[in-house]
């Protein structure tokens, strides 16, 4: 794939800034970041190249890591490592990560993924790390715009496996995985982020 024809999500340029903005203060004392889904590869560019003090590790299923690999080559940042080959609900790197990242990939899984998403997550994260979800989301089985209803049912037209993901839900997974529920922060277009970090167990 040329760099003039890397893929481009509109979305991605939307939302960059504002979670850039979040991102900055929860990664501020991070030294390794591990993106699960990084789709066309624009937001490991971008918040690479806005935290050079971290390593960004990004990620995709096999057949979206050529276009990562433009974006990035495009980019050269020393910071930005090429993308792992993760399929979640498969086999997960042995590598041990300080954070982890993952925007808009909850509502477009299937449930088993998802659950296999935040057991992944209690394996890779290291002991305090922060994992951060960006995307939308329901609370107590409701909707928190029309648009979010709107969207949830065009998810579950293309695909009635998907679907936007309550919070409940979600965090009774990280409970599940040592991840204990930090904060929830509102952001532009009814999106949230949500963020946990992993427990420290006691020394015996």
């Amino acid at each position: 794939m040329s760099q003039a024809n890397k893929p481009y999500a509109e979305a991605c340029d939307e939302n960059k800034v504002p979670i850039l903005d979040q991102l900055q203060r929860l990664f501020s004392e991070t030294g390794s970041v591990l993106e699960i889904g990084s789709g066309t590869g624009q937001h490991g560019v971008f918040f690479a190249a806005a935290m050079p003090d971290l390593t960004w590790q990004t990620s995709d299923r096999e057949e979206n890591l050529e276009g990562i690999r433009a974006w990035l080559s495009e980019a050269a940042l020393d910071n930005l490592l090429s993308p792992l080959a993760l399929d979640v609900t498969s086999v997960w790197p042995k590598t041990r990560y300080d954070a982890v990242f993952s925007a808009n990939t909850t509502h477009i899984m299937s449930w088993p993924a998802v659950i296999s998403l935040f057991q992944g997550v209690g394996r890779v994260l290291q002991a305090d790390g922060r994992f951060v979800l960006y995307g939308p989301f329901n609370y107590q089985g409701a909707f928190t715009s029309e648009s979010n209803s709107r969207f949830d049912e065009w998810l579950k037209s293309r695909d009635p496996f998907s679907g936007i993901r309550d919070f409940d839900d979600l965090n009774a997974l990280a409970e599940d995985q040592g991840l204990i529920f930090e904060e929830d922060i509102e952001m532009p277009v009814n999106n949230r982020i949500l963020v946990w970090r992993k427990r420290v167990e006691p020394v015996r």
